[in-house]
C-alpha cells in the first residue's frame, strides 16, 4: 500500500473519530470502513486479524451504546465548543498516556470548555457532571473503541 493510500486511510479514520463526537455522523462506521479498506489492500495476516478484532469491538460497542440512555443534547447545554474541546482532550490524552488517557482527556476537555464558559470551578464541575450524565457515557464508549482501532491500525502500519 502506498504512502498516499495510508494518508487517505488515516484521514478517513480521523474524520471518523471526530464523527463520533457529532450526533448523526457515523463516525464508528467510518473508522471501520477505513480499516476494512486498508485490510483489503494490505492482504496480510496482521491486517486481517486487525479487521476481525475491529469488527468485533465496534459491534460490541454498538450493543453497549444501544443499552445506555439516549443522548439528551438539548437539556444538557452541549455546545460545539464543548464537543471540540472534549474531542481534542480525548485525542491528546490518548497520545500522552496511551489508551487510558482518552477518558480523563475527554472529561478534562468538557471541564475546560465549561470553565471558560462559566468562569468558575464549582459551576464548571456541576456542568461537567450534567453533560457526562446526558451524553458522556455513550460518546466515551464509542470514542474509546474507535481510538483502540485507530491505535491498532497505527501499530500495524508501523510494524508492517
Amino acid at each position: 500500500m502506498g504512502a498516499w493510500q495510508l494518508v487517505v486511510t488515516g484521514a478517513v479514520m480521523l474524520l471518523g473519530l471526530f464523527g463520533v463526537l457529532v450526533p448523526g455522523v457515523p463516525g464508528t462506521w467510518l473508522v471501520w470502513a477505513a480499516t476494512a479498506w486498508w485490510a483489503l489492500h494490505e492482504k496480510s495476516g496482521l491486517a486481517w486479524w486487525l479487521l476481525v478484532a475491529a469488527t468485533a469491538l465496534l459491534l460490541l460497542t454498538q450493543v453497549i451504546v444501544w443499552q445506555l440512555p439516549a443522548r439528551r443534547l438539548r437539556g444538557a447545554g452541549v455546545t460545539v465548543r464543548m464537543v471540540v474541546y472534549a474531542g481534542v482532550g480525548a485525542l491528546l490524552g490518548f497520545v500522552l498516556v496511551p489508551v487510558i488517557g482518552a477518558v480523563p482527556g475527554y472529561i478534562g476537555g468538557i471541564y475546560l470548555s465549561e470553565r471558560f464558559r462559566l468562569g468558575g470551578h464549582g459551576p464548571a464541575v456541576a456542568s461537567t457532571r450534567t453533560v457526562m450524565r446526558a451524553i458522556g457515557g455513550s460518546v466515551l464508549v464509542e470514542l474509546f473503541a474507535c481510538l483502540l482501532v485507530v491505535g491498532g491500525w497505527i501499530g500495524a502500519v508501523l510494524d508492517g
